[in-house]
């Protein structure tokens, strides 16, 4: 079939008019959704400010300057107010850690001329082997005391009971020792009115001042300044330095390891010694 020149003129003619007419109806579909998106974000945008319409915030507060330059302080730094001799009479302190002792070995050693016997901690622990380690070192003439383990977050009055309610000083040679390690999540009031009521009561009931045990760092940290009429068992592990605190207080005895060995006692054992001029007699509970 034969079309004509005419014909091919109306074909073309109907394609083109069909095709703007197609493009003006995509252009207007789209126009209408672009407004309608438009018109939907104004409403959000409307929802938004009046729903969630945030505080203007206050001017900024400027506070007085002061009428003078605060005062300079100065760093703390932590040095020995007295240098310490060497030592010459050695020690140990012993608990149920170290199982059980032979003691008639311990004596040959000289090595443990004096001991500690731990005896309570906290407000009802007693150490299990703190009656059989007592009797057998006065048995053998070691010079012997006892210390007891403070915890910062029970009462003082209620360790108190718990130590002279197993607390012979009649079996004692040496001081009584207070040993404090640890601050507890307490105040620092509550720490401090703690252990300055269990350490005057054993002065008050005993008759003697005990002797506080503790750590270079702790001391540093939260004794400092406090205690200076005691005397003082420090620990630091370090046999070549010797204990240097930041206040002048006596420092008598130094545990200077906990790995240490003596004869009788099965695996290691904490250390110690007297410094200084101090000799066994400053150790010794007074007699009356």
């Amino acid at each position: 079939m034969c079309i004509s020149r005419n014909g091919y003129r109306v074909i073309f003619h109907h394609l083109f008019v069909r095709t703007i007419v197609f493009g003006i109806l995509l252009f207007a579909g789209i126009n209408v959704f672009v407004y309608a998106d438009k018109k939907h974000g104004k409403e959000i945008e409307k929802h938004y400010a009046q729903e969630y319409v945030l505080p203007i915030p206050d001017p900024l507060y400027k506070p007085d300057r002061p009428a003078a330059p605060v005062s300079y302080i100065p760093e703390i730094r932590f040095y020995s107010v007295r240098p310490h001799k060497s030592p010459s009479i050695y020690g140990i302190d012993v608990s149920h850690h170290q199982g059980s002792i032979n003691w008639d070995m311990v004596a040959t050693d000289p090595n443990a001329s004096f001991v500690y016997i731990k005896g309570t901690e906290s407000s009802s622990h007693v150490d299990d082997e703190y009656q059989r380690n007592i009797r057998e070192a006065r048995r053998l003439g070691i010079p012997v005391g006892t210390y007891h383990f403070f915890n910062p977050k029970a009462s003082g009055l209620i360790q108190f009971e718990n130590f002279s309610s197993n607390f012979d000083i009649k079996m004692q040679d040496l001081i009584p020792v207070v040993d404090v390690e640890h601050r507890g999540r307490v105040s620092y009031g509550h720490f401090h009115s703690q252990l300055k009521f269990f350490l005057e009561e054993v002065e008050r009931v005993y008759g003697v001042r005990p002797i506080i045990y503790t750590g270079v760092n702790f001391y540093n940290s939260y004794l400092s300044g406090m205690y200076k009429k005691y005397k003082f068992f420090i620990a630091r592990y370090n046999a070549e330095e010797q204990p240097e605190l930041c206040d002048d207080v006596p420092i008598v005895l130094w545990q200077f390891t906990s790995q240490g060995y003596v004869n009788g006692i099965k695996g290691h054992v904490d250390r110690s010694c007297l410094l200084d001029n101090y000799s066994l007699q400053d150790i010794l509970i007074p007699q009356k």
